[in-house]
């Protein structure tokens, strides 16, 4: 009897936000949207948030697609790249301080920091200038003003659209998993927004701080999300909410991400950890 094919995989998570890599950078076939879905189910998969190929890049060595659990497809994702960052410097792919990753949001650079033993814990990710205009988040309507009021049943939400390359409806409401559990499933597929949405949902702390729960389009509750924190604090410096040219210390479910506004807004800095978890094989059906 013929052995089973199967593909190597790499399993990583950036607070707990968890994906499967894979590396077809040598020319093995990406695998397809049936194909990632299967592999997240954490009853009779593997279990994953996501399925992050890296492939070769066209503007930069390495490009990162991402399927989500549910089979689509996202453009960029912060906890994400982190881990394929730390997968390049883990095997010795990418070597010195910094790599290049192309994105659905364009080429970002991923500084990594090492522990004692020369092992990636930290990457800082500029993660390019946040998307302020409605038809390029895309969100009804035209110009910069993100800013509306919506109806949630019997709810009147005020919410903020920011796109950090994928589209996030920011909400400043009780940042609980039960609220953004109830919530998030009805504002994913709001009609102001065309290709869906994440939901962002924010309480502050102080200035310097919030805490932050996150319903992500494609996968639902996550333990942390990199460009929802992203958006969630680019809409707080615009609302006067927290200072931006600091870093904000954003809580998650998961642990914690620290975010970076520039104060012309022309970028977006997220810092946060990427952690190995194991590697093996899976089998193909």
């Amino acid at each position: 009897m013929s052995a089973q094919a199967s593909r190597r995989i790499f399993k990583y998570h950036g607070l707990g936000n968890d994906f499967i890599i894979l590396d077809v950078k040598s020319g093995e076939a990406p695998i397809d949207a049936a194909t990632a879905i299967r592999w997240c189910d954490r009853f009779k998969g593997v279990g994953a948030d996501g399925v992050l190929s890296i492939l070769p890049g066209s503007k930069a060595p390495f490009r990162m697609h991402i399927f989500n659990s549910d089979g689509s497809e996202a453009e960029m994702c912060g906890n994400g790249i982190r881990c394929v960052a730390k997968y390049l410097f883990d095997r010795d792919l990418a070597r010195g301080g910094a790599v290049d990753i192309e994105t659905g949001n364009g080429v970002l650079n991923c500084q990594v920091f090492k522990n004692a033993s020369g092992v990636v814990e930290t990457v800082r990710v500029h993660m390019g200038r946040p998307v302020l205009d409605r038809e390029r988040i895309p969100m009804l309507g035209a110009g910069a003003d993100t800013r509306e009021t919506i109806r949630l049943g019997d709810e009147t939400l005020t919410i903020r659209g920011v796109s950090m390359g994928n589209p996030h409806m920011v909400i400043y409401d009780r940042a609980t998993v039960e609220r953004a559990q109830s919530a998030g499933p009805a504002l994913e597929r709001h009609e102001l927004f065309p290709r869906k949405t994440n939901g962002e949902f924010v309480t502050f702390q102080s200035q310097g701080k919030f805490d932050l729960v996150v319903f992500e389009r494609g996968c639902g509750i996550t333990q942390a999300c990199g460009t929802g924190a992203c958006a969630a604090t680019v809409a707080s410096v615009i609302d006067g909410k927290v200072p931006s040219g600091r870093e904000i210390k954003v809580n998650l479910p998961g642990g914690s991400l620290f975010i970076e506004v520039v104060r012309d807004l022309s970028a977006v800095y997220m810092r946060g950890p990427a952690e190995a978890v194991f590697e093996g094989r899976v089998l193909l059906a």
